[in-house]
């Protein structure tokens, strides 16, 4: 992503903050909306915060982050979910849809901010380079990994947020054929990650939604 210049080192100090960001407040979100729409559970357990303490799998938001930034060159992880009682909800079904959509639209938004950072940071005169490049190179990461975490939570399977959107938008027989699903969901994801399916799949959408971000943020 950032060609040859940069070392792993720098790769890592430049990723590492936009990485927690879009984990972070991608889980916050879904407790966030959770709370407006009569659930209290992750606000009650303190988890309503950008503390990333809070939110640290350490497998998930440090271990495979690191790795994958250092044998290829960019980051995917996770944090731990926030626990939703979809029980508290005042109308489950549909507020369902409105909570697992809000971690995907959080990393939309973020996307777009770290977009129109980099544009700012273009805009510094050259002799704040030493400034201005690392802002550029880590709005670059911002966009790129906040992408391809929304595209992928998308992905229709549960527990992926776009698995509990279908569930609650589809007919309720055809919601309860997807649901069980979930058990097994992760393994399948799994499976298409390793054999390449999956990334085939949502490239395209990666590079739609990044030329979307670039054409309005003018990088």
């Amino acid at each position: 992503m950032f060609g040859a210049e940069l070392n792993t080192v720098q790769i890592i100090a430049i990723a590492i903050i936009p990485t927690l960001f879009a984990i972070v407040v991608h889980e916050v979100a879904h407790g966030w909306v959770a709370k407006q729409h009569g659930d209290n559970t992750a606000y009650m357990l303190g988890r309503l915060t950008l503390n990333p303490i809070k939110h640290i799998d350490p497998v998930g938001t440090i271990l495979v982050p690191l790795l994958m930034i250092a044998f290829l060159g960019f980051a995917f992880g996770w944090a731990k979910p926030v626990p939703i009682d979809w029980r508290n909800l005042r109308n489950p079904r549909r507020d369902m849809v409105l909570v697992a959509a809000a971690g995907p639209l959080s990393n939309l938004l973020m996307a777009i901010g770290w977009g129109l950072l980099a544009k700012l940071a273009e805009f510094l005169p050259g002799s704040l380079n030493m400034i201005a490049l690392p802002i550029i190179y880590m709005g670059l990461f911002g966009i790129f990994i906040n992408v391809i975490l929304m595209v992928f939570n998308l992905i229709p399977i549960p527990p992926l947020d776009g698995g509990r959107v279908a569930v609650g938008l589809l007919p309720p027989s055809m919601a309860q054929g997807l649901s069980r699903l979930e058990p097994y969901g992760l393994l399948i994801i799994v499976a298409l990650l390793a054999t390449g399916i999956l990334w085939n799949f949502i490239a395209p959408v990666v590079q739609v939604v990044m030329q979307f971000i670039n054409l309005i943020t003018g990088l």
